[in-house]
């Protein structure tokens, strides 16, 4: 049983940076996938980046790339989500998930937070 919460969304202009936190209950078992998925009015939930507690493997979408990056903290529970160069298009309810699946599709995952609404004005 894991209980997840994000923090850290606000409203930005395009170019800046904001981290995301994701905070689990407990201790996390290092099989856990972790991942960020967002969600923008009247779109599907879309796979943001993922990060391998056992071995610390990530992945990103390709939308992302080069301006996202996913990190833990293992004494903290704790995974991040480091956005820079934020663009209008990254305007989305951002969620964090866990599962033991390693999978972009956001169905599989049995965990999720409540998220956390990012806002990039241009």
């Amino acid at each position: 049983q894991v209980q997840l919460v994000e923090s850290g969304g606000g409203l930005v202009q395009a170019g800046d940076s904001l981290r995301l936190s994701c905070a689990a209950s407990g201790r996390t078992f290092s099989s856990y996938v972790m991942s960020w998925f967002r969600q923008a009015p009247g779109k599907e939930r879309d796979f943001v980046a993922a990060i391998n507690w056992s071995g610390g493997s990530t992945t990103y979408a390709d939308s992302v790339k080069g301006r996202f990056t996913v990190s833990r903290d293992n004494a903290k529970n704790t995974m991040y989500l480091q956005m820079n160069s934020l663009k209008p298009e990254d305007t989305a309810l951002y969620y964090c998930a866990a599962g033991f699946v390693t999978t972009q599709v956001a169905h599989l995952y049995r965990y999720w937070g409540q998220g956390t609404q990012v806002t990039v004005s241009s």
